[in-house]
């Protein structure tokens, strides 16, 4: 069976129901048990096609399962996808359904409370304490190199960009026609790894964590599981929240908790940060990169 954990006690009752079922409902039983997938993200009539059935044969193996409808029996399985449990095609699937469906307005509504959910559950774990201990680190490292690839990619790039407004450490890796182990290759001690991923987690985050660990560098993971590879080898590790309806990670919380931390390295840095921040953006002024509204 492809046990993916969605609804698995709909799947067990149907199981343990399987020999009481008549022989077309028990083979459009059998077909759920061995594809629940396939139950959020197809229509009844697509799901009866591939089980060899009639649609109404999946509505009567509901009903005598004890559901009202196959409606009601496939919401456990959606609400699965919703929650993240499915695999990338799938929810990717899903969500074209939702809009041949004309359903944007729950998919809407699913997207905004996961991201509140997101950040409720992220910032729940993550103390002040926390922060500052890796703020600290990172103020006072001679290097902090800030890693995502992927969808991480912009992420990093945007904590560096917003960094080098008023400190010049930063480095977002991997650099342009590089490799991030390439980038880590003198860094030691005196430097910082900020690290991110999230399931699947990337081979070359997870390489460039090793060898930091290695070569001394302070690694701040930031990941979506204690068991990540990169918190397990963290000296300070940030689990986010990182569920959606979409069928990719949400960067919502690591978004949230970058701003967050660079916020602390800001309280935690001397006085000329400040200056540095007000020169830089003087410049800009100077330079006319800002829109000067003359009314």
């Amino acid at each position: 069976m492809n046990d993916t954990n969605v609804s698995y006690s709909v799947l067990e009752r149907l199981a343990d129901e399987l020999t009481d079922l008549t022989p077309e409902t028990r083979k459009a039983a059998t077909y759920v048990l061995e594809n629940p997938n396939d139950v959020g993200v197809s229509t009844v009539r697509e799901i009866a096609e591939a089980a060899k059935v009639k649609p109404n044969t999946m509505v009567r193996m509901a009903r005598q399962i004890g559901f009202e409808g196959y409606e009601d029996f496939r919401e456990p399985f959606r609400t699965a996808i919703r929650n993240g449990t499915a695999s990338f095609p799938d929810r990717a699937r899903w969500l074209q359904q939702i809009g041949s469906s004309g359903k944007l307005g729950s998919l809407y509504a699913d997207m905004v409370n996961s991201a509140l959910r997101n950040i409720e559950e992220t910032f729940a774990n993550i103390s002040d304490q926390q922060l500052s201990a890796a703020a600290e680190a990172i103020w006072a490292s001679r290097q902090t190199f800030t890693l995502g690839v992927g969808v991480n990619s912009s992420n990093a790039q945007n904590f560096t960009y917003l960094a080098s407004t008023g400190m010049i450490q930063f480095h977002a890796i991997p650099r342009m026609g590089s490799t991030a182990v390439d980038d880590l290759a003198w860094a030691d001690k005196q430097d910082v790894l900020i690290a991110i991923t999230c399931k699947p987690y990337r081979s070359e985050v997870v390489e460039a964590v090793r060898i930091a660990r290695e070569q001394g560098v302070i690694v701040i993971g930031i990941s979506d599981s204690p068991a990540s590879p990169i918190i397990r080898g963290a000296d300070h590790g940030f689990i986010v929240a990182a569920d959606t309806p979409q069928f990719f990670p949400s960067s919502v919380s690591t978004i949230a908790l970058l701003e967050i931390l660079l916020s602390f390295v800001i309280a935690s840095a001397s006085d000329e940060i400040v200056e540095r921040v007000g020169k830089f953006h003087q410049r800009r002024h100077q330079l006319g990169l800002y829109h000067e509204d003359q009314s």
